[in-house]
């Protein structure tokens, strides 16, 4: 696999109209508002807090202490940390990132890891084709955020990574998927040229591995964003954090 654009780290509509949901903007709860405010957390995460509306996010998966979860494409770590801190010493974190990303990343996953708020957290290098190690079974919440476009430009095998991110979830468990709201019919070219994704065409391939769509938010959408610029942070400029993002929520039956 060689891919020669960068990485921006009808039916279908029908689809998507067609799935039982549940439309929410979730409250922050106060836990998780003191969590998001915990004094160690660093000044770099604290800044792009009003773009990624980490509570509002965590209230979303409705995860809670004690739960196994995984990341894929965790990047840099700053989703990760906040899972770990959701979870606490009783949980555990798998964060997923494939050789790309990590090369991309350099030092700053690895010191991530190095954070005490880290220690919940099992690092994961494998490509996205089959995300998960063994032991990662019954996971309560698998998370995707602002990476399902990045599959499309790594040409990762979709209907093979979702098909594995099934089997990993315990019955009942959820996938959510967070991302850059492309145009619809922006196909590939969304996902190279502008870092986002068709919120229709997630449902549809997701849905064809056996989750069920269950519930979408709102905390991050942005009607005003058009949707014709890239919302890669570092070509967004002066728009970075702005663009429209979709929240899906799927459960395994």
């Amino acid at each position: 696999m060689a891919p020669t654009r960068r990485l921006s780290s009808s039916l279908l509509a029908l689809t998507l109209c067609a799935c039982a949901t549940a439309t929410a903007r979730p409250p922050a709860a106060p836990e998780l508002a003191a969590l998001v405010a915990a004094q160690d957390r660093t000044l770099a995460d604290r800044a792009r807090d009003p773009a990624r509306r980490p509570a509002e996010l965590l209230a979303f998966l409705e995860v809670r202490p004690g739960m196994r979860v995984a990341e894929l494409g965790a990047a840099d770590g700053y989703t990760a940390e906040l899972l770990a801190r959701a979870v606490g010493p009783a949980g555990t974190v798998w964060a997923q990132n494939p050789r790309a990303m990590v090369a991309m990343i350099g030092a700053d996953w690895p010191r991530r890891l190095e954070r005490p708020a880290m220690a919940r957290v099992v690092r994961v290098d494998r490509e996205f084709d089959d995300p998960l190690p063994p032991e990662a079974r019954g996971l309560d919440r698998v998370v995707l955020y602002a990476t399902y476009h990045d599959t499309v430009w790594l040409r990762v095998d979709r209907a093979r990574m979702n098909r594995a991110i099934f089997e990993a979830l315990a019955p009942g468990g959820a996938l959510v998927v967070v991302d850059h709201s492309a145009r619809p019919g922006g196909g590939d070219d969304a996902a190279y040229d502008l870092h986002r994704m068709e919120e229709s065409r997630v449902v549809v391939e997701v849905t064809a591995a056996g989750l069920r769509l269950a519930a979408t938010a709102d905390f991050s959408r942005n009607p005003s964003d058009t949707r014709d610029w890239s919302a890669a942070p570092n070509e967004a400029g002066a728009r970075a954090g702005m663009s429209d993002r979709f929240a899906l929520r799927f459960v395994k039956p």
